[in-house]
């Protein structure tokens, strides 16, 4: 399963929220279940970011979310915000050509 969270930061909190992401990237990478983490920037608005994580399952994201890693990367990152966090759990779907 893919979880995918949009995060609006407070443009000048941006760079505080990439050094919060950088530290704990390899972390969260690390955690049990989880496949990959990706980071990406809207184009048109640059304090927009997207994080997509790869997960083996809802039970491995919900252990992280339910982690004190979790509390304390989102602990950090929630402050920055200007608007709340959306975030979706969705499966990739075999493409019909």
């Amino acid at each position: 399963m893919i979880r995918i969270v949009k995060m609006t930061f407070d443009p000048e909190k941006v760079n505080e929220f990439l050094e919060v992401f950088n530290s704990s990237k390899h972390l969260i990478r690390a955690m049990e279940g989880c496949n990959r983490l990706e980071l990406l920037n809207d184009i048109n608005s640059p304090n927009i970011f997207f994080t997509y994580s790869y997960w083996n399952s809802e039970n491995d994201l919900n252990n992280y979310r339910n982690s004190e890693l979790f509390a304390k990367v989102w602990s950090k990152t929630k402050i920055l915000f200007v608007a709340k966090a959306e975030a979706w759990s969705v499966e990739q779907k075999a493409v019909l050509e």
